[in-house]
């Protein structure tokens, strides 16, 4: 297995943008992308490769599945796009027959693997890819609430004129309309967030943190109305995995993973903390939760089993 090769099947707008964004940051020397359309794959290597002299040496071309037999990490992007309108499950049924192609060829050449899916409704998918592949639960990830919890942390650090990196704050569950922001345990400066609403004379903390929570929710719908589609947040979300994958970080991210029995959630796949390293899922950290949060959770994740029992028939 090569460390540092990577495969990236799908090269619309957040497939190109994550080849370009990890020729970038180096962490790979060779990666090939892979989509239906060769041509387009072709094109989008042919583009990022002319920027390489710009950066670290690495090879990035177009090929086939069988040139995935030795990569380390392979993402997915392939499937419909969100449209205007359309929510993320809205488009399950027409992406889990994307995936019913895709996964057994991604296994015939490769069983050793990391998968990493970013395809939405990236739940359902990561859940259907683990059942299909085969693989141990700590190899098949989704991107799960990473970009949503960066979005938290953007939104809350404007607020409170911070900088993003002293706020801490997850959002879990379905990357999606039925996720939620852990307000219990979200800090700023090591500060509850509601005591530092009230410290810096923010009126009524808990409206102005439910604004914030409909902002992370909707980010997507509003930039999807008004460019037709989400792709450079997302790319560098991909990115971070990777980096936390690929250098051992034992970092902690919300990446989409099968619940652990302990949450008594079923079998299915969402976004909870979890610790990333070589092996990929190392642990799923057990986060407080209060009862209105669990109660959340718990129904986000019905939603998500409800919908992958639909499609998956």
């Amino acid at each position: 297995m090569n460390i540092q090769k990577c495969g990236i099947i799908g090269c619309g707008n957040v497939g190109a943008t994550i080849a370009y964004t990890l020729v970038e940051s180096g962490l790979f020397n060779e990666m090939v992308l892979i989509d239906l359309n060769k041509e387009k794959a072709q094109g989008e290597a042919l583009d990022i490769a002319h920027g390489i002299p710009f950066t670290v040496p690495s090879e990035i071309y177009a090929g086939d599945y069988e040139d995935l037999q030795d990569a380390y990490l392979v993402i997915v992007t392939a499937g419909a796009n969100q449209l205007p309108g359309e929510t993320r499950l809205d488009i399950a049924s027409k992406n889990v027959k994307v995936m019913r192609n895709i996964i057994p060829q991604i296994v015939k050449y490769n069983t050793e693997c990391i998968i990493l899916m970013v395809t939405n409704p990236v739940d359902i998918l990561t859940t259907l890819t683990l059942d299909i592949s085969g693989f141990p639960a700590n190899r098949v990830i989704g991107s799960g609430t990473v970009l949503d919890t960066a979005r938290l942390k953007y939104l809350l650090g404007k607020e409170f004129n911070l900088d993003y990196r002293n706020v801490h704050a997850w959002v879990i569950g379905e990357h999606g309309d039925s996720e939620l922001a852990v307000w219990s345990s979200a800090t700023a400066a090591g500060i509850p967030v509601e005591e530092y609403c009230n410290q810096h004379n923010k009126e009524n903390s808990r409206q102005c943190l439910e604004e914030i929570y409909k902002e992370v929710r909707n980010s997507a719908y509003e930039i999807i109305n008004r460019k037709g589609a989400t792709f450079y947040a997302v790319a560098m979300g991909v990115r971070r995995i990777a980096e936390a994958l690929v250098r051992d970080e034992h970092s902690v991210l919300t990446v989409s993973t099968l619940v652990k029995d302990s949450y008594e959630l079923g079998h299915i796949c969402l976004g909870l903390p979890s610790v990333l390293g070589r092996n990929g899922v190392e642990d799923q950290i057990m986060i407080s939760l209060n009862s209105e949060e669990e109660e959340q959770l718990r129904q986000s994740a019905k939603q998500l089993k409800q919908v992958y029992e639909q499609v998956i028939r």
